[in-house]
């Protein structure tokens, strides 16, 4: 079996997929986008195709290194998206030809089913009370919502007090045990990071994310010195190298790799296995869209530390399309009392809408975050 095309789409609202075909009839499907740069992703998707026509799609590992080891230049967000998107279809072409789950070709899950959480609010959060009271009616038992709006080095305590109220909304409309995850967004630099870590205390979050960017990761250790607080990161680290640095730094209980931006399937699960050696929780970022969200189940599946997954159904960013329009097997992704059960079918686990996906691809997105700039002109961190 030889791999015998490459394509590669963008579909909305900001996402990208990679559709590898096989001389045999097989085809994998993987989503390989960096948000805000999903054309610059693709191009490269498309520039390492020559390494790929002609492969044996099995040999994933020697692939991944492949594309990892024999660029002189490596790491970093758009290179490692698009090996991410590539390995998820190989994974999920390798599970088609054995005709199992991908979990299954690495060792099997060691649970039935993965908690997940729902968004709440947006960029700038309102209303957060009433919309995780709708979750938690709707079956969920954790949500996670944008702390603040922007906020300079040394800024107002009103926008801290502001914060606390959104947080205390949630509580008091949810309740003491709903799980709370309050995402700093890296919005937040050191010294109000202190500040806010410290105030939350009293509502109990399930983890804060994101409190400093992985930039600083050194200062991780002295903000979980201020609060009781599980401090959650890693969507914006990329390799299993990132993450070494990060656990000798210390101050992390929760990783967030993100399975289109890390590598994939293959580079996660060393990631995951890091984790667990140095007694730190998983819980994979994953904003985007059905194949990211099913790559990372599979190493849910199979990795013990596992402990939450993201979901993007309902967030604020899918505007004009979201997870299940891409999807056939609809009823594979529902949501029971906050979980979701592994995927069954062969592969990957998702049965893609091509139809819609060339559709879409007619006219391609070009999404871009917002610029936010602070009241004196300089920008903020978005």
């Amino acid at each position: 079996m030889k791999i015998k095309s490459v394509n590669t789409y963008l579909v909305r609202p900001r996402w990208g997929f990679v559709e590898i075909c096989t001389d045999d009839g097989l085809c994998g499907w993987g989503e390989a986008v960096l948000e805000g740069h999903a054309a610059t992703v693709q191009a490269c998707v498309e520039e390492m195709s020559e390494y790929l026509i002609g492969a044996d799609p099995r040999r994933i590992e020697d692939i991944w290194t492949t594309l990892y080891r024999a660029g002189f230049y490596r790491g970093g967000g758009v290179l490692m998206s698009a090996i991410a998107g590539i390995d998820q279809a190989l994974w999920d072409i390798k599970g088609k030809y054995f005709n199992a789950p991908v979990y299954e070709l690495m060792g099997g899950a060691c649970r039935d089913r993965m908690r997940v959480y729902s968004w709440v609010g947006g960029d700038r959060p309102t209303d957060v009370g009433a919309a995780a009271k709708e979750r938690k009616d709707a079956g969920f038992t954790a949500v996670k919502m944008n702390a603040t709006e922007e906020l300079q080095y040394i800024d107002s305590y009103e926008k801290v007090d502001q914060v606390l109220e959104r947080v205390a909304a949630i509580r008091e409309s949810c309740g003491k045990y709903f799980g709370i995850a309050v995402d700093f967004h890296g919005r937040v630099h050191k010294p109000m990071a202190k500040v806010l870590a410290k105030k939350l205390e009293e509502f109990d979050p399930m983890f804060l994310e994101e409190p400093v960017l992985c930039e600083h990761m050194e200062l991780f250790k002295e903000i979980a010195d201020c609060c009781n607080i599980p401090i959650a990161t890693g969507e914006r680290l990329f390799t299993k190298y990132d993450f070494k640095r990060l656990f000798a730094s210390g101050g992390v209980d929760i990783i967030q790799p993100d399975l289109s931006h890390a590598g994939g399937i293959t580079e996660v699960k060393k990631i995951a296995a890091m984790a667990e050696a140095h007694d730190v929780a998983l819980a994979p970022h994953c904003p985007l869209g059905p194949i990211a969200l099913a790559s990372c189940l599979q190493v849910d599946a199979t990795s013990y530390n596992a402990v939450i997954q993201e979901q993007s159904m309902g967030i604020h960013y899918n505007v004009g399309k979201s997870v299940l329009d891409y999807v056939k097997n609809k009823e594979d992704f529902a949501f029971v009392d906050g979980f979701v059960r592994l995927p069954v079918k062969p592969g990957i686990g998702v049965e893609v809408n091509r139809e819609l996906v060339l559709e879409e691809n007619r006219t391609p997105h070009s999404w871009k975050n917002p610029v936010w700039r602070h009241r004196d002109g300089s920008i903020a961190e978005w």
